[in-house]
């Protein structure tokens, strides 16, 4: 289970319930945030995927499902153009294949990006809502969108005022990155990829685009959801994931 930019292991905990009576699941810091090795220098996507499988071998693991978030989906679609045989099956959700289009400046990202740097903290916390969940779902009262952002800080596995040290290695990594002209090379592997409605980071037409250049490929989209689908909708995430990974 490998996460996005900036985010640690524990952003999987909202799948854990649905996953683990199933199967056992293995999730972890990319390197250089959380818990992970710091780096001095710059990160790639084929690091990444070399340490998804470093920690597999450390398993005795010769073959598992493949799920990625965001940069953990673009991480996960190398791993198996790399590494087929060891690719059960694969879950992507709320990615895209060419790393340029998740990082490339819209007046959203732009403006609401910088609001996540600079301000209060409070300030950067409304901010960095704003980013992953839908409008709707961001509160208008001070003391709950407090409240709300301390429950996530949970899972993001940091204060969301603060970003971690490596955020902007790991999203030069994502911008260098291009997967999309070897997606037919996938066929035949179990592929389900979960996009979600009003995503601005990785905007749901990508996710379509990933699911029609994959031969097979099943496509899932969260209505009136956003970039942070896995966590704060995970009871129609989790259902879709489990009954894929049964039928894998």
């Amino acid at each position: 289970m490998i996460q996005g930019v900036g985010v640690l292991g524990t952003g999987w905990l909202p799948q854990l319930p649905a996953l683990t009576p199933h199967f056992t699941c293995l999730r972890f810091d990319n390197r250089g945030v959380g818990q992970s090795q710091p780096v001095g220098s710059p990160i790639t996507i084929p690091q990444l995927v070399n340490d998804a499988l470093a920690l597999m071998d450390a398993q005795g693991w010769d073959s598992a499902h493949i799920i990625g978030h965001s940069m953990g989906g673009v991480i996960a679609q190398e791993l198996a153009l790399q590494a087929r045989h060891r690719v059960r099956s694969l879950t992507l959700m709320c990615t895209v294949a060419r790393g340029k289009d998740a990082t490339s400046m819209t007046p959203f990202r732009f403006f609401t990006g910088i609001r996540t740097w600079v301000g209060t903290a409070p300030g950067r916390r409304k901010a960095f809502l704003q980013m992953v969940l839908p409008p709707h779902e961001v509160p208008a009262d001070p003391a709950q969108r407090a409240a709300l952002a301390e429950h996530l800080a949970t899972w993001f596995g940091h204060d969301l005022a603060n970003h971690p040290p490596n955020a902007i290695r790991q999203l030069n990594a994502l911008a260098a990155h291009d997967t999309s002209p070897h997606l037919k090379k996938l066929a035949g592997i179990p592929t389900l990829v979960i996009a979600a409605e009003l995503d601005q980071l990785a905007p749901a037409k990508f996710g379509r685009a990933i699911a029609q250049a994959i031969p097979g490929a099943q496509y899932v989209e969260i209505a009136g959801a956003s970039h942070g689908a896995p966590m704060v909708r995970a009871g129609e995430v989790n259902v879709a994931v489990l009954d894929h990974l049964l039928r894998s």
